[in-house]
């Protein structure tokens, strides 16, 4: 019983890593209809970001929030550069952040080069239950809950939330009253980068990541946001936290090598059934 315990905690943790990717390409796609692939990429630039500050001497908690200030910047650049020019397709875009994402594979090995990088987060370990684990997945737990709160609160009760909600539900709509969506949809790069580098930085003391640790966070942030269909960042975190809990349990039951295998069943699972709801598209003469 302290093993299922322990499993489904440290699921809960990196799973609430997940929901922070998911919920990323949630707050994009929901405003610009952009699937972003370079969401991945955020959470890497920002966990080698914080690596080097603490190694270059500075306290925990600037450190982490100057990776997190990075993975804003680098979603805010991504999305000049995929929706700045007026009248680019969704498709296009999504093809620009898949090769920004392989981009920052070059600047990600040239800057820090191809070792798996990590840092100290919460030291000692947790008791719970009779089950045993490090006490930083709590701590990721303790932040991820918040964060959410907040983000309900930002698009429910704030003008700047409601104008990014507005363009969610009718971008037309939203420009004849007079919402700038293309300064929008900048922004919403800007915070699936925040969230991004906020999933980098409060799991890569409990998971080494690489330059190439972005391709286990776009398919695991998907599959968690495909629960949603992309466009609520709630039922994101729901499914960052099933997927991270079904991962740990086939790892400490079935063995870890079947860990991407469960995201993309459950993927595939979620897009049938969404399907299948939704019925045929009916032909057109």
């Amino acid at each position: 019983m302290s093993d299922l315990i322990g499993y489904l905690l440290t699921g809960l943790g990196i799973g609430a890593g997940f929901a922070l990717v998911g919920s990323g390409l949630v707050a994009i796609y929901r405003v610009t209809r952009v699937v972003n692939f370079a969401q991945g990429a955020f959470a890497v630039l920002a966990a080698m970001l914080t690596s080097s500050l603490l190694g270059a001497g500075l306290p925990h908690g600037v450190a982490e929030v100057g990776g997190v200030v990075l993975g804003a910047l680098a979603g805010l650049i991504v999305g000049v550069i995929a929706i700045g020019r007026p009248g680019t397709s969704p498709g296009t875009s999504l093809i620009v952040t898949l090769g920004l994402g392989v981009l920052a594979y070059a600047v990600e090995v040239l800057i820090w080069g191809d070792q798996p990088r990590s840092f100290p987060g919460v030291s000692g370990v947790a008791e719970v239950g009779g089950a045993r684990l490090p006490a930083h997945y709590l701590l990721i737990l303790a932040v991820t809950a918040p964060v959410f709160l907040v983000m309900a609160w930002f698009f429910a009760r704030t003008d700047l939330g409601r104008a990014l909600s507005a363009c969610a539900s009718n971008r037309y709509a939203a420009q004849v009253v007079g919402i700038d969506v293309r300064r929008m949809g900048l922004l919403a790069f800007a915070i699936g980068g925040a969230l991004g580098g906020l999933a980098g930085v409060l799991t890569t003391p409990v998971q080494q990541v690489t330059f190439d640790s972005d391709v286990t966070l776009i398919v695991n942030g998907f599959a968690a946001a495909v629960l949603g269909g992309l466009t609520r960042p709630m039922v994101a975190l729901a499914g960052g936290l099933l997927l991270g809990v079904a991962q740990t349990l086939a790892a400490g039951y079935g063995g870890g090598a079947y860990q991407m295998e469960v995201a993309l069943v459950l993927m595939l699972t979620v897009m049938i059934i969404q399907a299948a709801r939704t019925g045929p598209v009916p032909e057109t003469a």
